[in-house]
């Protein structure tokens, strides 16, 4: 299969605009959101979600969410662009049916493209209901995640439900990097696992 530049695909995009379309840019973490946040603030509206239902236990899904709103709300007050954060249900019920009879995969195996597809097609669909441009994932800054299945989940999701996905490779150009370097400067608290139990405790074996 062809490797596919999804970083150039996403700046073939952006160029065309002339205004700054809206974007519901599904966020995993605070970490993870920083430089994603940086870099397309410069081309959209956006407005985070934080939908992540895998993240257990639930003390953990709080922590991290408590640290998604305090990046955005210190973020805002050092930049011009707004970001504004949408709120929305935990539901770590819906992961538990999405990934049935996949616990025992390691971190990376079959069970995460289907909590990928959870992610994103919740995005998309409240993308959709609000009337956003467009939606996205701060999941391909991570090392950890394969870009192209993260991407083709999110192109099928747009094409299902009739909506603009943007795609992107945000470990490209540093953007990792980058994003450790945002989270030391605000303090951000950086888990060492990915979010569900299936992963941390499959991995340690």
């Amino acid at each position: 299969m062809e490797k596919i530049n999804y970083q150039k695909v996403l700046l073939d995009i952006v160029k065309e605009f002339n205004t700054k379309p809206t974007l519901l840019l599904h966020s995993c973490c605070g970490p993870c959101s920083t430089e994603v946040i940086n870099f397309l603030s410069n081309y959209f509206t956006i407005t985070i979600y934080y939908y992540n239902p895998n993240i257990e236990p639930q003390e953990e899904y709080l922590k991290r969410k408590k640290e998604q709103i305090r990046f955005i709300k210190e973020y805002n007050k050092e930049h011009s662009n707004e970001i504004k954060y949408l709120e929305c249900d935990y539901e770590n019920n819906a992961f538990k049916e999405a990934t049935l009879g996949l616990e025992r995969e390691k971190e990376g195996g079959a069970r995460c493209p289907k909590c990928f597809y959870l992610r994103l097609k919740k995005t998309a669909l409240k993308a959709k209901e609000e009337n956003f441009d467009y939606f996205g994932t701060t999941l391909t800054v991570s090392p950890h995640k394969n870009s192209m299945i993260i991407n083709k989940i999110g192109e099928e999701i747009a094409k299902e439900i009739d909506i603009k996905y943007i795609y992107g490779d945000f470990k490209k150009n540093d953007g990792y990097k980058r994003s450790i370097e945002y989270s030391k400067i605000y303090n951000l608290y950086r888990q060492n696992y990915c979010g569900c139990l299936y992963g941390k405790e499959n991995n340690n074996e």
